[in-house]
This record gives structure tokens, C-alpha cells and sequence, in this order.
């Protein structure tokens, strides 16, 4: 596994306690553990590997199941539909949460600034953990194993996100695609407003990842923005 911490007694047991908590048995307890190792553990103290591409793996993973999740479940949406669906239950709102309950954040292993700092609490980094131990699974016990875990905690969110009328707020859905994609917020800014004050029209473009949307128009700068959201959001998911 390359140049990583060795791991003790205390630590095993806790990782074997973990796996009874989410209901499954690595075969290496060395793969289990890298998934919870914090880029911070690596910078700090010089070893070579951490949970990045774990993660990597695991964000592929995780989105080609809830794809397929999302494709058995609902025949009758279409594409955009189900990728609305899909962006909101992968969000790193929803992964953090999911992480939490799991109690990954008690199996973090962080550099001594990133503890101080409340690395535990940090939704960026619980999600990302996550997806680690999604690619671990995977690499460890295969895909049928992975379908299974990620199918019992995300078809809950499936099923939540889709009786929630999500589609109408394209602003959310934008910046949760944004704080995913790009590690970035969607940026508005008003381009023009015209008409008498009691019938004004606002013109509203959004920036995402150094790309201009819109304008979206609106009678008020929420609904301009609202469309900027939606243009430039269905234009990102059209280019996955």
C-alpha cells in the first residue's frame, strides 16, 4: 500500500467496529483505513499516499450507481429530470450527512493543524471521505458489495429529493453542482434593469468555473437570477 502509518491494536479494533456499524467486512483493514487518511496527515508528516484518489475512484463510482439507481426507479423522468434529482443526492450537503451517520467523522485521520482547525466537522472533507470509502469498497469486495452500500443509503435521498419539489429552485441546485464540480460558489451580477418602477425588468448573469451564463430576465433580480441558475446549470449538465 506504499508508505503509510502503521496500524495498531487500538486501531484496529476501532476499524473493526466501524464495520459493524456500517454492515460490512473489508478484507484489508490497510485499504479501510487509507480512506479516512486526510491529505493533511500526508503533508504533515511525509507520507507518500492519502485518501485522494481513493476519493477520485470513488466519486465515479458513487455517481455511475445512483445513475443507475435513479434510471430503474424512475422510467417515466427524463434526462434532465433525473440529473436534477441525481445533483442534489450526490451534493456534498447530503454526502456530509450520510458520513456523519456513518460516523466517519470519528474515524478521520487528520493532520495536527486540520484537527485544531475542526476538520471533523468540515462537510468538504467528510464527503470526500465518503467517496474514499466508496472506492476502497470497491477495490476490496467489488461492485456487487459497493451497489449494495451505496443503494441502502442513497436510495433514501433518492426517494426524499424526489417528493421535495427541488427542480423549481435552480439556484440551489447550481450552487450545489458548483461546491461539487469545482469547489467554487456561482457568481451573480445584475447587467441591466429597464422599465418604469412598478414594470422593471432585471437582466442577471452568473459566472461558474471563469464561464458567463444568462443573462437570465426576470421581473425582479431573484427571478432573473433563478434563470441565470437554470440556463447555466442545464448547460453544465448537458456537457457530462
Amino acid at each position: 500500500m506504499g508508505d503509510i502509518p502503521a496500524i495498531d491494536s487500538g486501531r484496529k479494533k476501532k476499524l473493526a467496529a466501524f464495520q459493524k456499524t456500517v454492515g460490512f467486512r473489508f478484507r484489508s483493514f490497510e485499504l479501510l483505513n487509507l480512506s479516512f487518511m486526510h491529505r493533511s496527515v500526508s503533508n504533515e508528516s511525509g507520507f507518500k499516499i492519502n485518501n485522494e484518489r481513493l476519493e477520485f475512484l470513488g466519486d465515479s463510482i458513487l455517481g455511475a450507481v445512483t445513475a443507475t439507481l435513479l434510471y430503474k426507479k424512475f422510467a417515466d423522468r427524463n434526462e434532465g429530470d433525473l440529473a436534477k434529482i441525481k445533483s442534489v443526492v450526490v451534493s456534498e450537503e447530503v454526502l456530509s450527512g450520510l458520513a456523519r451517520i456513518l460516523q466517519i467523522d470519528n474515524m478521520l485521520l487528520l493532520g495536527k493543524g486540520e484537527e485544531l482547525s475542526g476538520g471533523r466537522t468540515k462537510k468538504t472533507i467528510l464527503a470526500d471521505a465518503l467517496e474514499a470509502l466508496i472506492g476502497a469498497l470497491y477495490l476490496d469486495s467489488g461492485y456487487k458489495a459497493v451497489f449494495t452500500f451505496i443503494s441502502r443509503y442513497i436510495t433514501p435521498e433518492i426517494e426524499r429529493v424526489a417528493d421535495v419539489n427541488y427542480h423549481s429552485d435552480y439556484k440551489s441546485l447550481l450552487q450545489e453542482y458548483c461546491q461539487r464540480r469545482f469547489r467554487a460558489y456561482p457568481v451573480y451580477r445584475l447587467v441591466k434593469r429597464a422599465g418604469p418602477e412598478h414594470s422593471r425588468f432585471f437582466w442577471v448573469e452568473v459566472s461558474v468555473d471563469n464561464s458567463i451564463y444568462g443573462p437570465g430576465m426576470g421581473r425582479n433580480k431573484k427571478s432573473a437570477e433563478q434563470e441565470a441558475a437554470r440556463l447555466a446549470y442545464d448547460e453544465l449538465v448537458k456537457k457530462e
